[in-house]
């Protein structure tokens, strides 16, 4: 059965959002794939299918939209003939992003074009070293492919352009604005001058930097498939022919109607090329968020090889290498400590400022900070596998995935420069025939604004920018949405149903009280439990062990009764721990503690006694504790207006008292995984959309049943594969969080397209001059170029807005600090 492939191709020559109908119909009719997504913003499409990569790039090609390629450079160790040239070329070339790759024997390296997006140098590198020939990415030039140096360049390109255009502008419109100034031209250099001079430098510059336009726009007008080139290319054209026919041939046009248009043909190309200068600038900071992740990966790492450490890059680690951290330095790949102690810095994984402390056995995510302290530690996870790969990957899905508003917005652009053309020549027939001599400069001119003034663009970027934004910043938060369609559904929730451990609770049992009677010392009596608990492997006798002190006694004639509890003797006295019942057998009073007991057990405690040579001695009381923050995460939820239900397996008491704890308006107890299906379902039908939050291998059916699935990333793998988003901490802030940014955002992408339709629906009446019979005025092509470069710039800077998005909650320093058990 053939293989299949996820794949992100870098598409280029897409000039405007009706491009995007185009590609994803050129890919779609491929018969190897299953589907196709195009973002836009970031000019990349997702691509799923099971044949080779060759059939893609060559139906982009005839499209006109051909998949960006690059070329990657690789030393390779271990080569010692001709045969190993082979192997390792095959090796390269059996990787489905690969177009063709030459090894030479003599210079030890490899020359690897590859389709852009859907590999990387270091992915090619670790191929090689995987079968046996280690191999590093030489430097390689990336030039063209950088946002900072697209908008360095086009930023170049205006600066030329305007000072091309600047005489024009002055030698024609100085002359409307400073009557003394036209005077001054027509007596000095003579109006045909003025002409000439402004048909050198309009040529100059349509050949120069404005040839982008017609180098992209004529073709995709041969194609019948016109783009935003194609109306700047037809409305610059328009203006100046009609120039230079007025210039050179005055008398093939109408009386009077001999007027020049160069410096609308010249300021156009300055104010569009300027808006896409600024439009770059901008988007280049939507992608912020990855390249923030990208850059938290080291490029080398000090690995013990042969008694010695040698700095090895990064593509060369393989899992079991024994790497050395030091002070302040980044963990290299995800691994486990051997020695040594430190506080690791996890903010970029968990969204929490907090150190984490790290111990021999504790493990280590790649991307980390490490403190004061230095570490041995041994690889685990490399390349692709580690969590910082994962999370990048996550993101990058997220950012190129289409939400279902996205749809109507791709039908309307791919009819939209059309119908802009069928507009435009409207209204030249329409002022040809209507209006007052001389009507053919008013019908170029109304025309040319038409053309000029359309922006698909606007509406291409108005989704996608946000999605990219949003999601970025949800990530430096800790909030991972692994589709980007989570981003429209979550903020739809009218309920958040949540798992009881591990997800509100820690999953663990811990000592919560001691309240000793009969004067015995409540350090002695735990001292004595935590003693005798150490000799079991009981979820609740580990709690007892932890909660007591280090230096414990030896109990002797330990005896463990199922069911009931413990007994031993410590330094001569006989100890009993355990339940009302096993104290029934050992005829110990517990009446003292009674009213204890039973107010702890109503706050949903299990209750131990402790007797000492048949005498009550203490009650212990073990709890699963509510993990810090979460009771602040449900107020914050409540107050975005959401009904908070509990769905567990836990006995109904002891989840109706920690319900009543926490202000959960609704509970669903004692019920197994199918049970949890149940249950969703049946909320899902009383309140509406819903989002399901938990942790264990048990959630994995609620969360896929969820309309958004919320996994907690200290859960199972299970969960979090099967969720729609995923917290990177197992805080439930980060639930308030998600929901935040998931409302932001689609308040921006719905302001956005508000502009976005707006804009074009009102201004391109106004251009085509349905004012001008009421009084009103014709818009100039330059001030329509104007309003058209804003109108992307608008929406790319409104997008950014969402970087400023501020967790909903501040993170706490008391919760990190040590648990303390009360008396």
């Amino acid at each position: 059965m053939t293989a299949v492939h996820e794949t992100r191709l870098n598409i280029t020559g897409m000039g405007c959002a009706s491009c995007v109908g185009r590609v994803e119909t050129a890919l779609r009719a491929v018969d190897s794939v299953t589907d196709a997504s195009v973002n836009f913003a970031t000019k990349v499409a997702q691509v799923t299918h099971d044949g080779p990569i060759t059939r893609l790039t060559d139906a982009l090609d005839a499209a006109g939209y051909p998949a960006a390629t690059a070329t990657a450079s690789l030393k390779i160790e271990g080569m010692s003939c001709a045969s190993c040239v082979d192997r390792i070329e095959r090796v390269l070339q059996a990787d489905p992003a690969v177009i063709s790759a030459q090894v030479n024997l003599a210079t030890e390296g490899a020359t690897i074009q590859y389709v852009e997006g859907a590999s990387d140098p270091l992915a090619l590198a670790r191929l090689c070293t995987d079968a046996g020939y280690p191999a590093h990415v030489a430097p390689v030039d990336e030039g063209a492919t950088d946002k900072a140096q697209e908008a360095t360049a086009l930023t170049r390109t205006t600066l030329i352009a305007a000072v091309l255009a600047l005489p024009v502008f002055v030698l024609e419109m100085g002359g409307h604005m400073v009557p003394a100034f036209h005077h001054w031209v027509h007596q000095t250099i003579g109006m045909q001058t003025s002409y000439l001079i402004q048909f050198a430098l309009t040529t100059a510059l349509l050949a120069g930097p404005g040839r982008v336009f017609y180098a992209k726009g004529v073709p995709s007008l041969l194609r019948r498939a016109p783009d935003m080139n194609a109306l700047v290319a037809m409305g610059t054209g328009a203006a100046y022919l009609y120039s230079i026919v007025a210039t050179f041939a005055p008398g093939l046009l109408p009386q009077g109607s001999a007027n020049v248009y160069f410096e609308a043909a010249s300021v156009i190309v300055v104010l569009i090329l300027l808006g896409r200068a600024m439009e770059a600038r901008a988007k280049g900071r939507t992608g912020a968020a990855i390249r923030k992740l990208v850059g938290l990966q080291p490029k080398t790492a000090r690995v013990e090889q042969g008694g010695a450490t040698v700095d090895r890059p990064i593509a060369q680690i393989v899992v079991g290498d024994i790497l050395q951290i030091r002070p302040g330095e980044r963990v290299a790949v995800d691994a486990v400590v051997l020695e040594g102690t430190s506080y690791i810095d996890e903010s970029m994984i968990s969204g929490e400022p907090i150190p984490v402390g790290k111990a021999p056995d504790d493990p280590v995510v790649g991307g980390t900070v490490n403190g004061t302290g230095a570490l041995r530690v041994r690889a685990t996870r490399v390349g692709a596998d580690t969590v910082l790969a994962q999370v990048i990957r996550m993101v990058e899905q997220a950012q190129g995935a289409k939400l279902p508003i996205q749809g109507l917005v791709d039908k309307i652009t791919a009819w939209f420069v059309p119908t802009v053309l069928v507009i435009a020549l409207l209204t030249i027939a329409v002022w040809l025939i209507f209006a007052p001599a001389p009507a053919l400069p008013m019908a170029l001119v109304t025309g040319v604004s038409v053309l000029i003034i359309a922006c698909p663009c606007a509406m291409g970027l108005a989704t996608p920018t946000s999605i990219m934004v949003g999601t970025g910043r949800a990530a430096e938060l800790g909030v991972l949405f692994r589709k980007g369609d989570a981003l429209q559904q979550l903020q739809q929730a009218k309920v958040v149903a949540l798992d009881k451990t591990g997800t509100l609770t820690l999953g663990r049992p811990e000592l919560e009280s001691i309240t000793t009677v009969n004067g015995f010392d409540r350090d002695d009596v735990l001292r004595l439990a935590a003693s005798i608990e150490a000799r079991s492997e009981h979820p609740i006798a580990t709690a007892i062990t932890r909660a007591g002190p280090a230096d414990l006694l030896q109990p002797v004639e330990f005896e463990s009764l199922t069911g009931l509890g413990v007994r031993a003797v410590v330094e001569g006295r006989e100890v009993l721990i355990g339940s009302p019942r096993f104290m029934d057998q050992g005829s110990v009073d517990l009446s003292e503690l009674t009213p204890e007991t039973d107010q702890r057990a109503a706050a949903g405690a299990t209750p131990l006694f402790v007797a000492v040579d048949g005498r009550a001695a203490a009650l212990l009381t073990v709890s699963d504790p509510i993990k810090p923050g979460t009771a602040e995460a449900l107020d914050r939820l409540h107050a975005m207006g959401l009904t908070l239900a509990m769905v567990t397996g836990d006995n109904a008491h002891t989840a109706q008292a920690l319900a009543d704890k926490l202000g959960i308006d609704h509970v669903t107890a004692e019920v197994l995984p199918d049970g949890k299906l149940n249950a969703v379902n049946a909320l899902r039908d009383r309140f509406g959309a819903l989002a399901f939050v938990g942790d264990g291998i048990n959630d994995a059916p609620a969360l896929a049943s969820a309309d958004t699935g919320i996994a907690i990333g200290t859960g199972t793998d299970v969960a979090i594969e099967t969720a729609d988003v995923v917290l990177m901490s197992g805080d439930l802030r980060g639930v308030a969080n998600a929901v935040e940014i998931s409302r932001r955002t689609m308040r921006n992408i719905r302001q956005n397209l508000g502009w976005a339709f707006g804009y074009n629906a009102v201004l391109i009446p106004v251009a085509a001059g349905v004012l001008f019979p009421f009084g009103g005025p014709l818009l100039s092509p330059a001030l329509a170029a104007a309003a058209m470069a804003l109108s992307s710039v608008f929406v790319v800077t409104n997008a950014l807005r969402l970087r400023r998005v501020r967790a909903t909650l501040p993170e706490r320093q008391a919760e990190h600090q040590p648990q303390t058990v009360t008396s």
